[in-house]
């Protein structure tokens, strides 16, 4: 099969130096063919060179089996390639033989030190600004299986594919302003691959806020200004006041954190959120947080749904019950007789609920479609002071030491867990 490369995915695969080492990063939005693109290197690498042995892997297993092994897989079948002639799957050791004796083994990052006694010639990187610079730094220093005289002009090749970083992280000083002339940075805009649908690109442009879509689409780092706040583009247009209707579906998202809980009450239609309230108390406990509720709005006749953080479905330290089971039973006890929970079954990464959050906040054509009561101060607050540690895009959440001294900081992280629990369980960033 011929492939038919973009520009990008042609100056990703080769190597524009005579430097023993190459050292690549493939930064796109999505849809720009960063995976596929890693996958065929990786693979022509084991073609040219018999008895290579390469290291495909990502922080987490789950995302090399479900992404760069398909995708490998994928050119195995365009290559004309077939299992058990010309390549073997070795299922229990998670690794692709090929008749020529390379070897292509697909491994998690979570601990690298498992890692250290390899010998390499090649290794890929999913997702790459999801790694630790630690774990980049090991990986370059296993770069040094023995070469081969019969492989001529072979270098050691070091490549990842990832989304742009939100913030200034080890990424983008080690390949926008390398130190090396063998680290090169490929940025590629998803605008660039004409094999998209044609509605994909435009589909993103209404559902993204413009810091996403420069970021995932156009491939550009992230916006470094607006003082590393974590919701982009929030104003006077995102606050309403916002009236209560009993009549009508109430979500309860929830934070279930013991000092402080944070639950915050919405409406929501097929496009928008409306958040009308929210719980926050010190020192409580969950059936202590529906009392509260009850006081607040006894006379609630419409469903309530709750939603919030995965994690609460698990056995409460204090109780049999798990958190969600105690909501049920509370609210039930209290009167209410249509009460339903709607969650995930695993948390998904922050990054996607902050990303899902903003979105919301305002698209790249400044469409909003989120509004909060000015009577939700906690989550106002958050909105205006949470913000991303220096280089990094870890959200930076006050230490003791800092709330001992500054006792409104421990109120940082909880109401925007539980209102981006919401926005990420019913407005995921998807391209459908």
């Amino acid at each position: 099969m011929k492939y038919s490369l973009l520009k990008s995915q042609k100056k990703f695969l080769e190597v524009p130096h005579n430097l023993e080492m190459d050292v690549c990063v493939y930064q796109g939005g999505f849809g720009s063919g960063k995976t596929w693109a890693g996958s065929l290197l990786g693979l022509l690498l084991a073609l040219k060179f018999p008895g290579i042995t390469g290291l495909v892997g990502a922080q987490t297993y789950a995302l090399v089996r479900d992404t760069t092994l398909l995708a490998y897989f994928e050119h195995l079948e365009n290559f004309g390639m077939f299992e058990g002639k010309d390549y073997i799957f070795n299922k229990s050791e998670q690794k692709i033989i090929l008749k020529n004796g390379s070897v292509i083994m697909f491994r998690h990052f979570d601990e690298p030190n498992r890692l250290k006694s390899l010998n390499l010639g090649f290794v890929e990187i999913e997702e790459m600004s999801d790694i630790p610079y630690s774990t980049f730094k090991m990986l370059l220093g296993r770069m040094r299986q023995h070469i081969r005289p019969e492989w001529k002009s072979f270098k050691y090749r070091l490549f990842g594919h990832t989304n742009p970083e939100i913030q200034k992280g080890w990424v983008y000083k080690t390949f926008a302003q390398p130190k090396h002339p063998n680290f090169r940075l490929i940025q590629a805009p998803s605008t660039e691959n004409i094999h998209l649908p044609k509605a994909y690109l435009e589909n993103m442009k209404n559902l993204y806020d413009q810091n996403y879509y420069n970021i995932n689409v156009l491939g550009h780092f992230g916006d470094f200004g607006e003082g590393n706040l974590v919701v982009k583009n929030f104003d006077e247009n995102n606050v309403k006041t916002l009236c209560y209707r009993g009549d009508l579906p109430l979500h309860l998202s929830c934070d279930f954190n013991v000092d402080p809980m944070c639950w915050i009450l919405a409406y929501k239609d097929a496009a928008r959120v409306y958040i009308i309230d929210e719980i926050v108390l010190e020192n409580t406990t969950t059936v202590r947080a529906c009392e509260e509720f009850y006081r607040r709005y006894p006379m609630q006749r419409g469903k309530i749904i709750i939603n919030g953080d995965a994690s609460g479905d698990n056995r409460s330290c204090t109780s049999e019950y798990t958190n969600y089971i105690l909501m049920r039973r509370t609210l039930s006890e209290l009167g209410y007789r249509s009460v339903e929970v709607a969650i995930r079954t695993f948390n998904p990464p922050v990054k996607n609920r902050i990303n899902a959050f903003n979105c919301l906040v305002k698209t790249q054509k400044g469409l909003r479609r989120l509004f909060i009561d000015p009577k939700c101060e906690k989550l106002l607050y958050n909105i205006n002071n949470l913000r991303y540690r220096e280089g990094t895009s870890i959200i930076d959440l006050p230490p003791y030491y800092k709330i001992k001294q500054e006792p409104e900081s421990k109120f940082l992280g909880h109401p925007f867990d539980a209102a981006s629990y919401l926005a990420e369980y019913y407005f995921p960033i998807t391209l459908a």
